[in-house]
């Protein structure tokens, strides 16, 4: 079913019509679980190899990758294989903008934003690992980088200042947050109104992306998981090798 799935979104009229039924269907089902508390939101499974055994929306939630796998993030293939220069050209920042990078890691991404926003914009690289954190740091200091600003998050909060914020992005991490909706509505309350929110995830509906099961993500998966936040669907791009990058706007609450 995703294999027909991802051919007939390949075709853009079709698409359109797959996403805005998704985007119904959704809005309907969390209309329908708005009273639900907060203690029903997630289920409990036996964990697969590589989750937790934490299921949300039907997905189950990945292992977080610690610091000890902070060279990965630095490999040379990843030039190939994500082409970061391409991503950050396709998030169309302007100078003066302010990022929150989610999951910043070692910086691999917000280095390459940083000329983008100038010495007037800023970068807040969020993550609940300190050693993260200390590598971001370093990272920067060496690149000569001022702009990037180290924020330690915690599982439910990545702490950006109230209504702050013009575009947060997640690459290849917002299926490792343990409380994801907690963490969305977080992000949310640190966007400014017309902010964007943007989703880079390994395309799970191609089987020829050589990542594991569980850190990957459809199209359709982060969209159902969006709607029940104060968030609407603008596009989503396929232009890089791997990955998905899905953007929504932030909107206002009456």
């Amino acid at each position: 079913m995703l294999r027909k799935l991802g051919e007939l979104t390949k075709q853009p009229t079709l698409k359109l019509l797959i996403v805005s039924v998704a985007l119904l269907l959704s809005h309907a089902i969390n209309a329908q679980n708005a009273e639900r508390p907060a203690s029903t939101r997630y289920e409990q499974r036996t964990p697969s190899r590589d989750g937790i055994g934490k299921f949300y929306m039907g997905r189950e939630i990945s292992h977080v990758m610690g610091h000890q796998g902070a060279d990965w993030l630095e490999r040379p293939e990843r030039e190939r294989e994500e082409m970061p220069n391409i991503l950050v050209e396709l998030l169309k920042l302007k100078e003066g903008d302010v990022v929150a990078d989610i999951g910043v890691g070692t910086g691999y991404i917000a280095r390459r934003i940083a000329p983008k926003i100038g010495e007037t914009g800023t970068i807040y690289g969020v993550d609940i690992q300190q050693e993260m954190l200390d590598l971001l740091d370093e990272k920067m200091t060496a690149a000569g980088i001022t702009n990037v600003k180290g924020v330690l998050g915690t599982i439910t909060d990545p702490r950006l200042p109230p209504a702050s914020v013009d575009v947060a992005i997640m690459v290849d991490v917002y299926h490792e947050f343990s409380h994801p909706y907690e963490m969305l509505q977080n992000i949310c309350r640190g966007l400014k109104t017309g902010g964007r929110v943007v989703f880079v995830e390994y395309r799970a509906e191609d089987r020829r992306v050589p990542i594991k099961r569980l850190h990957k993500m459809s199209e359709l998966q982060v969209i159902k998981e969006a709607t029940p936040h104060p968030l609407v669907w603008v596009e989503t791009l396929d232009d890089l090798p791997w990955q998905h990058v899905i953007i929504f706007e932030k909107i206002g609450v009456e």
